[in-house]
């Protein structure tokens, strides 16, 4: 029983990965950018700094512009391969999150559900990239260790995966 957990890139990796694999028993992935066409044209909230350039040249280091190089765009947008995912995902993504559009996550989101992909979604709203107040910070924690024991540990599915949580 292996599962894995992740934030920001590393959410990002994370569901990039379970579109090759399917070694890991659940994941959880935070803040992560799953359509990189629809995040490169946006700017980061905080700064008002183009994303364009983390595209390009810094962290995902694709190399050019959407127009040079389409394809590896595609192939590293884990929205294009959702299809292949088998894995259970918890996603947490807020509503102010000025570093990662929160639309990624829905977008993650909304794909795994259209293909009945078993997956949740967590948003503390007026929280940004990851949750300051202490009450959602120990909510997600509580959820995160539950989502795992439940696929881990074999515990009993938490009321909130099982109805849902009222805003």
């Amino acid at each position: 029983n292996m599962a894995l957990q992740g934030h920001s890139w590393g959410g990002y990796q994370i569901a990039y990965m379970i579109t090759k694999t399917n070694m890991f028993k659940c994941v959880e992935s935070g803040a992560p950018v799953v359509n990189m066409f629809s995040a490169y044209g946006g700017i980061r909230w905080g700064s008002g700094m183009s994303r364009m350039f983390q595209y390009e040249r810094t962290q995902s280091r694709i190399g050019g512009t959407i127009w040079d190089y389409p394809l590896r765009y595609l192939e590293n947008s884990p929205i294009f391969f959702i299809d292949k995912i088998n894995t259970p995902v918890l996603i947490m993504h807020n509503d102010e999150d000025t570093a990662v559009p929160w639309e990624q996550g829905i977008e993650f989101f909304g794909a795994l559900r259209r293909l009945g992909k078993p997956a949740w979604m967590l948003t503390y709203n007026g929280e940004p990239h990851w949750p300051v107040k202490l009450q959602n910070r120990r909510d997600f924690n509580i959820r995160m260790q539950q989502f795992f024991d439940y696929y881990l540990r074999d515990a009993a599915i938490p009321s909130w995966m099982d109805k849902g949580v009222s805003p």
